[in-house]
């Protein structure tokens, strides 16, 4: 902020003339521009706020010297345009309004130009969502980042849940053998997984994994590992140890990775009761749930994931914040459709 206070007085309160010459003022311009544009996106501590600024300043400047050596006698001061032209330049690849006009109000310390300002912001906001995003949003999309917008697609109220969510679903018995938690722990990077009755991983027919009775989380499952949770015979009442609500305190943030748990041959072959330690009441929805109703939940709440369940209460899905973030709806020339993208696993 600071240094944004600097760039917008050092140009906007110099004279009028003789403080840049229109040469130098473009090679500044065109080099800062370029420069932007190749190190915009490097894995280096760079951004576009304060190159935004002066570039903007920089062509306003020259435009405001040419109106002044085209009618001197008007009196038009440059360092006003090079105001404006920050303002366009940084509010049409950012896409900000409001608070864009209050950092520049308190950069230049004039309240007066909050209009003129605004006004530019607008229509630099208005031209610029004419062709495509901001610069932002067109970066989350370039890296595959799972973020939601504020609301559901547009064209998403034919999408259903059974259309979007991930399939097959890795699922959890009530009573379940340590070495299969340990083996899905190792392989899979699911944060939370349904847990069921009635199923038998080996005799499925790949649709249903059996009725829902609840969600555990990965980080409970490392928690009760870590404290040998589980029994030869599966009853909590048989384990070596207790755990309480502090354990689960203890460990966060950061939770052991299951390659830390020492799990021998032998208590891999126990059981782990997972009832008295799953969520009896998670959020699941019918597989016929529209997107934009998941899509609203999700936002809502702040979900990571809901099991999607057909008419019997049997898991058919899981619909994670990947999924919902996959569909996105692409403006350009006045024009818009939805597309579907690949979601990065990192």
């Amino acid at each position: 902020m600071a240094i944004a206070i600097i760039v917008i007085k050092r140009h906007c309160i110099l004279p009028v003339s003789g403080s840049f010459s229109p040469l130098s003022l473009s090679v500044f311009c065109f080099l800062y521009f370029w420069l932007a544009c190749w190190t915009y996106g490097l894995q280096v501590p760079s951004g576009l706020f304060i190159p935004m600024l002066l570039i903007g300043a920089a062509w306003g400047r020259l435009c405001g010297m040419l109106m002044y050596y085209l009618w001197p006698e008007l009196g038009i001061d440059p360092g006003k345009y090079a105001l404006v032209g920050a303002a366009a330049q940084l509010g049409g690849c950012v896409r900000m309004t409001i608070s864009l006009t209050v950092i520049l109000i308190e950069a230049c310390g004039n309240v007066t130009f909050g209009l003129p300002l605004m006004l530019v912001l607008m229509m630099a906001k208005w031209v610029g969502d004419f062709f495509n995003e901001g610069i932002y949003d067109m970066h989350i999309v370039l890296q595959r980042v799972p973020f939601l917008e504020w609301e559901a697609p547009p064209l998403s109220h034919n999408i259903f849940a059974k259309e979007v969510m991930s399939h097959p679903v890795v699922t959890l018995r009530e009573i379940e053998k340590v070495s299969n938690i340990v083996d899905i722990l190792r392989h899979e990077t699911h944060n939370g997984f349904p847990v069921v009755d009635e199923y038998d991983p080996d005799h499925t027919d790949g649709v249903q994994f059996g009725r829902f009775r609840g969600l555990i989380l990965r980080s409970q499952l490392t928690v009760l590992l870590q404290n040998k949770m589980f029994s030869p015979s599966g009853k909590l009442s048989e384990a070596r140890h207790r755990v309480c609500l502090q354990d689960f305190r203890d460990a966060y943030p950061r939770f052991n990775p299951i390659n830390q748990i020492n799990v021998s041959v032998n208590e891999q072959e126990y059981w782990m009761d997972l009832r008295p330690f799953m969520n009896i009441a998670p959020h699941g929805m019918s597989q016929e749930a529209s997107l934009p109703r998941i899509f609203q939940l999700f936002r809502a709440i702040g979900l990571r994931h809901v099991v999607i369940l057909n008419g019997r209460n049997q898991v058919i899905g899981i619909v994670t914040r990947k999924d919902l973030a996959r569909y996105r709806v692409w403006h350009h020339g006045g024009l818009m459709g939805m597309e579907e993208l690949h979601i990065s696993e990192r």
